[in-house]
């Protein structure tokens, strides 16, 4: 029964709840690691943008700063006719080189081809604008005088028309500011400045539509970090709670159960319901053991009657609770010629006989017992000594049955003395029910008498 109940028996498993939940958890740990590499990736694309941005501003301000830089000083030499301008000019050409540094930092940090494009068109301007200030300054040094050798290269190796020759000092000087002042000139700082303008809108549309696309990612993978950590805490609940429901509270209920030595209820996993229907067995079988043996140990095993023993620690009960009862000490009349004449199998026979009618004539709250070999007794609580008559009756009948048998059972009859006592079993109780019994025997055997005060009992002889 117990196997067939295993068998059929349903709950959560805990080895596969904590599979599932190791397995929802490390899901869960991956694409919540997955999501913050996302997130750092979204910001590293936010700070690459704004880094971006910076450096094209560093480069329109080295840009910006070289070229005006060059026209400054070619403009200072122009007007001063002082050489160390046109030092400074070309020192910034060949050392310094901000606007070449400029496009190389663009190189590294910006990788549109389109809007590059559009800073080196400006870088182009500005070399070909070079040119002429560079031809502005040689008509200078060659209005001043100045020699060849001592001028840099650039500026000696430009070979002045023979228009431009023939001019006068102060014409040449007033041709070169004209190169550097003039509109022509201006128109082209104008468009060299709109081309570095536009590569400055370019860059900081595409940059703001880079950092609003990274912060849109950026936004979306955080909220899904979020999604995922909430999901796990509350799969953190769901496993605490699963702990709870399955395994502590089903053991605070087994502690309970083993403290209050009973059966186990049924309850949590189905690890937990299966160890209490195993232990329920177990119970179910050493409790009938125990009661078997109990049994055993209290009972008569030919009659089924409680023992001597028992009969023994009946009285001990009795002694102790102070209650009226009555004691009957009952002889089965020549046994021995039983024994003798039908054989001990039948002498066994009667007094099964004879337990039989003593269980079925007196109450359930009685208590009938084989305190010997032939003789029995019965204790029997409640009982007030105005009962007696009763009790006489019942004698009296049992010995009816036992005087006309049948089945080829042998004629047999009761001797009974009583006692009653109204504060429980007392030290002379059973002196006095078998005084009683004596002097049953002594009249003749086959009945039953109680122990009076008021008579005179002679000396208890046992053969």
């Amino acid at each position: 029964m117990g196997q067939k109940k295993k068998r059929s028996l349903k709950g959560i498993r805990i080895k596969n709840a904590n599979f599932a939940m190791i397995v929802i958890s490390c899901i869960l740990y991956v694409l919540l690691i997955t999501a913050t590499i996302r997130a750092s990736n979204r910001y590293k694309d936010v700070q690459e943008a704004m880094d971006t941005y910076i450096a094209c501003e560093e480069c329109n301000l080295l840009l910006t700063l070289g070229s005006s830089y060059l026209t400054e000083q070619v403009r200072l030499y122009t007007v001063t006719t002082d050489t160390g301008y046109m030092e400074n000019y070309f020192t910034e050409v060949h050392v310094t080189k901000n606007r070449e540094n400029a496009v190389k930092k663009l190189e590294v940090h910006y990788h549109n081809d389109k809007i590059y494009g559009i800073l080196s068109d400006a870088l182009e301007s500005s070399n070909a604008l070079m040119v002429d200030e560079i031809y502005a300054m040689r008509l200078v040094a060659q209005a001043q005088g100045e020699d060849a050798d001592s001028l840099p290269e650039e500026v000696r190796n430009v070979q002045l028309s023979e228009e431009d020759l023939a001019l006068s000092k102060e014409d040449m000087l007033e041709k070169a500011r004209d190169l550097v002042f003039g509109s022509k000139y201006q128109d082209s700082k104008e468009e060299i400045s709109s081309h570095v303008e536009y590569f400055m809108d370019s860059i900081q549309n595409d940059t703001n539509q880079r950092m609003i696309n990274s912060a849109n990612n950026l936004s979306s993978t955080m909220a899904q970090q979020r999604v995922l950590v909430s999901i796990l805490f509350v799969e953190s609940i769901i496993t605490f709670i699963m702990i709870i429901l399955l395994i502590v509270k089903p053991l605070q209920v087994y502690v309970n159960c083993i403290r209050e030595d009973k059966m186990m209820e049924i309850t949590g996993s189905y690890e937990f319901k299966y160890l209490a229907l195993t232990y329920n067995d177990i119970y179910e079988v050493n409790a009938t053991n125990e009661a078997m043996l109990r049994y055993q140990a209290e009972h008569d095993p030919l009659t089924g009657l409680i023992n001597r023993g028992a009969f023994d620690q009946l009285k001990s009960i009795f002694r102790a609770k102070n209650k009226p009862l009555g004691l009957l000490i009952i002889d089965v009349d020549k046994f021995k010629l039983v024994n003798d004449g039908y054989g001990h199998e039948m002498g066994d026979q009667v007094l099964k006989w004879v337990a039989k009618l003593l269980e079925e004539s007196f109450r359930a709250t009685d208590y009938p017992a084989r305190i010997g070999g032939d003789e029995f007794a019965v204790i029997m609580a409640n009982v007030y000594e105005d009962q007696r008559f009763i009790i006489e009756a019942k004698i009296a009948n049992i010995n009816e049955t036992l005087q006309n048998p049948s089945k080829g059972m042998p004629k047999v009859s009761l001797s009974v003395g009583g006692a009653f006592s109204k504060d429980g079993f007392t030290d002379d109780l059973y002196h006095k029910a078998d005084l009683a019994l004596y002097d049953v025997k002594e009249h003749g055997r086959c009945g039953c008498r109680f122990y009076d005060e008021n008579q005179e009992y002679s000396e208890i002889k046992k053969s």
